[in-house]
């Protein structure tokens, strides 16, 4: 969505035009992320929705400043009013923003106990004595609903559940107090019962600290249940964005619709769901027109000829696509 000088100082994360390119031997390969803008409020919850290779966790670690070797970014990210440098290291990791990663079992060293490993993220970013530490792990482990803290302070990684290693996870995101969370796909590799005691938890801590999320994930059930807002990400590309309720009650490009359509209903149990015929793209060099036109059941020749840009659906509600409104 479009910003004014003064909507963006009052941000928290300002992401505008953001591109991410790989090169080999000084070629351009591949350009999996394509002009991505969005912003987020404080305490405001985004969803950026889509398939796998739509480019939704490559723009969070462009965020972090933790995209791959070989990656070309280019653009603009303003964070908590700080514009970041794609050049270096971003200073703002852990204290302004921080992330949970979808898959707690692997982002956890197997060989450290988890208190040596949220230690070590005081130890870089607050001077705190090893009891200082301790303690403030602590008060975090049981704030995420996690029994017995000194416990699992001392325990390794795999002597937890999935559900326990993703409350630690958040723990640790949590301990420079961020202003921003990232979550990567944060219920993936969870149950559904567990899946929403995360979410819950999320939103509790969200009300008692006031902090922004960016949440990454390729479930609308996800966002309909905690996002205030959301973006949806095809081909690397921003296609539709508004308030969370709107757009998934009228959804105005045909891909929205289409994972909408992927949604089990409780209304009609045992109906056939729909689904979107092919695949994203893996490489969108050379695409010309929209990227989504092959999979697209109202596809037009004008359509393959034509990039579209976002245009206005309903209050701060946008879509890439050249029928809105004749859909």
């Amino acid at each position: 969505m479009s910003e004014t000088i003064s909507e963006a100082m009052t941000d928290l994360l300002l992401v505008e035009d953001l591109e991410v390119a790989f090169a080999e031997r000084g070629r351009i390969t591949n350009r999996p992320v394509r002009g991505v803008t969005f912003s987020i409020a404080p305490g405001e919850i985004l969803g950026v929705v889509g398939e796998t290779g739509c480019g939704k966790s490559l723009t969070g670690l462009a965020v972090l400043g933790m995209l791959p070797e070989g990656a070309r970014p280019s653009g603009r990210i303003v964070l908590d009013g700080t514009e970041q440098d794609f050049s270096a290291p971003s200073a703002a990791r852990g204290d302004v923003v921080s992330i949970v990663f979808q898959n707690p079992g692997t982002a956890f060293n197997p060989v450290f106990t988890l208190g040596d490993q949220l230690r070590g993220v005081l130890r870089r970013h607050r001077r705190m004595s090893r009891a200082q530490a301790k303690e403030r792990i602590l008060d975090y482990l049981g704030l995420v609903g996690l029994p017995d803290p000194s416990r699992v302070y001392g325990s390794h990684p795999h002597e937890l559940s999935g559900g326990m290693l993703q409350r630690v996870m958040i723990a640790m995101a949590l301990l420079c107090e961020p202003r921003l969370l990232i979550l990567d796909e944060p219920t993936t590799a969870l149950d559904v019962t567990i899946a929403r005691q995360i979410l819950q938890l999320v939103l509790s801590l969200r009300e008692r600290f006031g902090f922004g999320v960016l949440l990454i994930t390729h479930n609308l059930g996800v966002v309909q249940e905690i996002c205030d807002s959301v973006a949806v990400l095809y081909a690397g590309r921003v296609i539709e964005q508004g308030p969370a309720a709107e757009v998934l009650r009228n959804p105005a490009h045909p891909y929205t619709r289409g994972l909408i359509g992927a949604l089990p209903s409780r209304r009609q149990p045992g109906q056939m769901l729909d689904a979107i015929a092919g695949s994203v793209p893996a490489n969108l060099l050379g695409i010309t027109g929209c990227a989504f036109a092959d999979r697209c059941p109202a596809v037009q020749a004008r359509c393959r000829a034509t990039d579209p840009a976002l245009e206005p659906v309903a209050s701060m509600h946008e879509a890439a696509c050249l029928r809105v409104g004749e859909l």
